[in-house]
C-alpha cells in the first residue's frame, strides 16, 4: 500500500499554527487531528474525549466549607466528584460516595477501622481509615476469626474452584483456615 493512501482523509479546518487545512488521521493512540503540511508543522490535536475537570452542574445551596463558595459537580479523570466552584483558587474537593464503614478494627494499627472502598479501576477493596498513617489493605472481604496457624486476628473470604474459602488475611501467613461449625 502506498504511503500517500495512508493519509487521505477529509479536511476538517484551518491549523491553527500554519493555516493549513487540518486532516483526521489514525494514529497508535486512536483518531487524531493533524495539519496538513507535516512535517514543516507539528500540529496535533487529540479526538479522544478529555477528562479535564470540567463543570457539570453547578450545585445551588451547598457551599464550599473552605471560601464559601458555591459547590459544583465534576467530570474528572477517575469520574465524577464535587468541587469548590472557585477552583483553582480554592482546591476543596469531595469523593461523590462515601465508603461504606465495616465492623473490623484495623488488625495492623489496632486504632482505626476497615472501610469498604471502590478504585479507580471499579473493584472493591477494603482498607483502613487512618490512611496514610496505616496502609493496611485487604483485596478479599474480611471476615471475622482467627488464623489457627500465626493468630493474626483477621480472616478473608476467597471463591476459590473448590467454592467458598477462608484464608488467613496475613499477607506473610495467607494460609488456608479450616471452617469449624458448632455442633450444639
Amino acid at each position: 500500500m502506498a504511503k500517500a493512501a495512508l493519509f487521505t482523509a477529509k479536511q476538517i479546518g484551518l491549523c491553527p499554527d500554519c493555516g493549513s487545512e487540518l486532516v483526521m488521521r489514525s494514529g497508535q493512540h486512536g483518531p487524531f487531528l493533524g495539519c496538513s503540511a507535516y512535517p514543516q508543522c507539528g500540529y496535533i490535536r487529540s479526538l479522544k474525549p478529555q477528562a479535564d475537570g470540567h463543570v457539570v452542574k453547578v450545585l445551588e445551596g451547598q457551599l464550599c466549607p473552605e471560601c464559601q463558595s458555591t459547590l459544583v459537580l465534576r467530570q474528572g479523570r477517575y469520574g465524577m466528584f464535587i468541587g469548590c466552584g472557585n477552583y483553582p483558587t480554592c482546591g476543596h474537593i469531595e469523593a461523590m460516595d462515601k465508603p461504606d464503614e465495616t465492623a473490623f478494627s484495623c488488625p495492623q494499627c489496632r486504632e482505626g477501622k476497615l472501610m469498604q472502598r471502590t478504585s479507580r479501576f471499579g473493584r472493591t477493596f477494603y482498607a483502613c481509615d487512618r490512611y496514610p498513617a496505616c496502609r493496611f489493605a485487604l483485596n478479599s472481604k474480611p471476615v471475622a476469626g482467627v488464623c489457627e496457624h500465626c493468630q493474626f486476628p483477621l480472616l478473608i473470604e476467597k471463591q476459590t474452584t473448590h467454592g467458598v474459602k477462608l484464608f488467613c488475611a496475613d499477607k506473610h501467613c495467607a494460609k488456608p483456615v479450616s471452617i469449624k461449625e458448632n455442633h450444639e
